[in-house]
């Protein structure tokens, strides 16, 4: 970005932002930590259609198959170290996780690997062992929410739709 142009809000900032408030709102009330959704309504949220798709299926098939993966070696890892305490063996499996996410987002959502790979890592390193599987399925379902919110904004306020209110606005 140049840093001599003048910055501006737009439409996508606008509908992010409104989005992601919205999301939080409704997460209030439901009295549970919006940060996921919020964060998957950033990703999802994209110049167009298209683009929201594009970045919104990264996050969320990212998450999904790095939660999954994450949870089955986490599993795996406790039926040797049953007190979750780190240790060597979290090496070759975080190892042959990465490998299984690669090989996966490569056959079902190709840009799925960076957020995939940070559920992974999270799960592995840095999830209790009583909380493993809720964080898990929370995270993948929280994303979902945010992606979705997301990809509906987007369909019901495309960038032609409102320019076109605008348009009839002025000529009004």
């Amino acid at each position: 970005m140049d840093r001599n142009s003048s910055l501006h809000v737009g439409m996508r900032n606008l509908k992010t932002s409104i989005t992601v408030a919205v999301c939080a709102l409704v997460y209030y009330f439901l009295d549970r930590s919006p940060a996921f959704a919020c964060i998957g309504v950033i990703f999802g949220m994209g110049s167009d259609m298209g683009n929201s798709r594009l970045n919104g299926g990264n996050r969320f098939f990212g998450t999904l198959i790095g939660g999954l993966i994450g949870m089955v070696l986490f599993r795996i890892y406790l039926i040797f170290q049953p007190d979750g305490k780190h240790s060597l063996l979290l090496v070759p499996l975080v190892f042959i996780g990465t490998v299984l996410l690669i090989l996966l987002c490569q056959k079902f959502w190709v840009g799925g690997v960076q957020p995939g790979g940070v559920v992974l890592c999270i799960l592995l390193f840095n999830t209790p062992v009583d909380t493993y599987i809720s964080y898990a399925l929370n995270r993948i379902f929280d994303t979902a929410v945010g992606v979705l919110l997301a990809l509906a904004v987007n369909w019901l306020l495309p960038r032609e739709r409102i320019l076109r209110w605008l348009h009839r606005d002025e000529r009004i």
